[in-house]
C-alpha cells in the first residue's frame, strides 16, 4: 500500500482511509479475475438501508469484446488516461426497496457505501481506484441495458499504478493526493450552520 506524506489529519485514523486517493497513471497491465472479484466482494460488504444491497456493477475487462462499450461511454478528457485502466466499472443503484418495491431514499448512500468499500480495496491492493462522473449517462442506460428502476451513478478505472510520466504535462501536474476540508466546515453540533 502505497504511504502519503502531505496529508496530515486533525485526528488520528487508519492510515487505509488517510492514503487512498484517485490517481489516474496507470500501466494498461491486466488483472486477473481473483483481484477482480475481490474488490466486488468488499463491495458487496458494504452496509445498506433494511439490508437493500441496491448496487449493482458492470463491468469490462481491457482486450474483451465489452471495453469499447464502456471506454466509449467516457468524455474525451477521461479517455486520455482511462485507456490504460485494466477495468472499467458503471455503478448503477436500484431506485426501489426488492422487499416492497417503495422507494427508498438512501439507495445512493448506500451504493456509495459500497463503492468506498471497493475503493479502499483497492488501495489495500495497491491498485488505481479513479471514479468519474465525466461520462454519458444517458448513453450508459441505453448501451448497458440499464432498466429505468435503477439509476446511473458514476463510473470507475481500476488497474495497476503507473508512473505519472504515463499521463499529458497537465495530469501529471494533478497527479497527487489532494487535501479536503477542515471539520468545522463539514461538521456542525445541533444544528446546520452556513
Amino acid at each position: 500500500m502505497s504511504q502519503n506524506q502531505t496529508r496530515k489529519p486533525s485526528f488520528d485514523i487508519h492510515p487505509l482511509i488517510l492514503n487512498r486517493w484517485s490517481a489516474r497513471s496507470m500501466t494498461g497491465e491486466e488483472l486477473n479475475d481473483d483481484i477482480i472479484m475481490s474488490l466486488f466482494e468488499a463491495a458487496r460488504w458494504a452496509p445498506s438501508s433494511f439490508n437493500n444491497q441496491p448496487w449493482r456493477f458492470v463491468y469490462a475487462k481491457t482486450n474483451t469484446e465489452h471495453w469499447d462499450s464502456l471506454f466509449n461511454l467516457l468524455l474525451e478528457s477521461n479517455k486520455k488516461w482511462a485507456k490504460n485502466a485494466a477495468v472499467l466499472v458503471v455503478i448503477v443503484s436500484r431506485k426501489n426497496f426488492e422487499y416492497n418495491e417503495k422507494f427508498s431514499i438512501t439507495h445512493q448512500f448506500d451504493a456509495g457505501a459500497a463503492w468506498e468499500n471497493l475503493a479502499l480495496e483497492a488501495f489495500s491492493k495497491d491498485l488505481v481506484c479513479h471514479g468519474m462522473q465525466g461520462f454519458d449517462y444517458e448513453k450508459a442506460r441505453v448501451v448497458l441495458e440499464v432498466p429505468d428502476s435503477f439509476d446511473v451513478m458514476a463510473m470507475i478505472a481500476i488497474g495497476k499504478r503507473g508512473p505519472k510520466e504515463n499521463l499529458s504535462e497537465e495530469l501529471q501536474s494533478k497527479e497527487t493526493p489532494n487535501d479536503r476540508k477542515p471539520l468545522s466546515e463539514i461538521v456542525m453540533e445541533g444544528r446546520f450552520k452556513r
